[in-house]
């Protein structure tokens, strides 16, 4: 029997810590209670799943939109749900973050956008959405201190979030030097194959669509005002779990709520679906706006039904999609 790897070990460690974490949390703050309050929301729940799917889902489908060139483009509805997609399979499949990413850029190609353009659109975008969140980060935390007189956190906050804009900073660096094409070739030279020269072709490629959806500087600036409304709006819905919750539903809170939470999941991105972390997150900012610790923990769960609610039909459908595929590729190759 094969012995698993050290990023499989990793990644169990990982997960059984979130786990414990989450049941630690969960027994301290009374599951009776924390049940009844996520009962208490009733309907609301739904709405909560409807507001995200049209509203955030839809302006960050838009935000993707707006860089890929006219020429390339697909229709907004198209994107649409490939973002969904995508975004079904970064939250509930343990394959990183960035493994919807790579889904919704495989779909563009696949209805027509070129790969280096599809691929390079959503590394771009994926960049700029880094930026575009530190901003709201610091909107968030600007926020909360005005509300609550608190500033012990303000330093490690803006010191991780400094130190999160270098690394995309370098990325973004690295992306301008032609990365793809280095790599590519590094691999080539491993290889001693002139059979995996294309995957040097394939790197200058994308190197030369991402550097091309950099200079289209209305195109980024548009991207990044879009992404910045769809963090904002995006608090929309913990507005509406707060309400039916019975919580103080101020735009403020919520503005708080979503910011800080986002902040400390994406911090903690190696745990899978940040769980046990988003929940402390919802608590320790909860605490800090005067909610009760049930009430902050039936908020993080009001976000997972929503996740689940979404995800599983959004990974149901990519399975569904590259099912066909496989099968009409079987099916022409016996023909043959």
């Amino acid at each position: 029997m094969k012995a698993p790897s050290k990023v499989q070990l990793t990644f169990y460690l990982l997960a059984f810590a979130g786990a414990a974490l989450f049941t630690a949390l969960l027994i301290r703050e009374g599951a009776p209670q924390v049940g009844k309050a996520v009962a208490s929301a009733g309907w609301a729940i739904i709405l909560v799943i409807a507001y995200h799917l049209l509203v955030p889902v839809f302006l960050d489908t838009v935000a993707w939109w707006v860089l890929i060139p006219k020429s390339d483009r697909l229709p907004v509805r198209k994107l649409f749900w490939m973002r969904w997609i995508g975004e079904s399979v970064s939250t509930l499949v343990p394959s990183a973050a960035v493994g919807g990413d790579i889904v919704r850029a495989r779909l563009a190609a696949i209805n027509g956008v070129p790969l280096s353009v599809s691929g390079a659109s959503v590394l771009v975008d994926i960049t700029l959405g880094v930026f575009t969140q530190a901003g709201f980060t610091v909107l968030g935390l600007a926020l909360l201190v005005a509300a609550t007189g608190q500033k012990s956190f303000v330093r490690p906050t803006l010191f991780g979030t400094f130190i999160g804009i270098v690394a995309v900073g370098g990325f973004y660096f690295a992306q301008r030097l032609g990365m793809f094409r280095f790599l590519g070739l590094i691999i080539a030279r491993l290889a001693s194959s002139p059979e995996w020269q294309s995957l040097v072709q394939s790197g200058e490629a994308l190197d030369r669509a991402i550097r091309a959806l950099y200079a289209r500087r209305r195109g980024v600036v548009v991207c990044c005002a879009w992404t910045m409304v769809s963090l904002v709006s995006g608090s929309g819905e913990i507005w509406i779990a707060l309400h039916a919750l019975g919580l103080p539903a101020t735009v403020v809170n919520a503005l708080i709520l979503q910011s800080m939470a986002l902040t400390i999941r994406n911090a903690a991105f190696a745990v899978p679906a940040g769980l046990g972390v988003q929940e402390g997150g919802y608590l320790f900012i909860g605490n800090l706006l005067g909610i009760p610790g049930d009430a902050a923990f039936a908020l993080s769960l009001i976000s997972r039904v929503r996740e689940l609610a979404l995800g599983i039909p959004g990974i149901i459908t990519w399975q569904v999609i590259e099912g066909r595929r496989l099968l009409r590729a079987r099916s022409v190759a016996a023909a043959e």
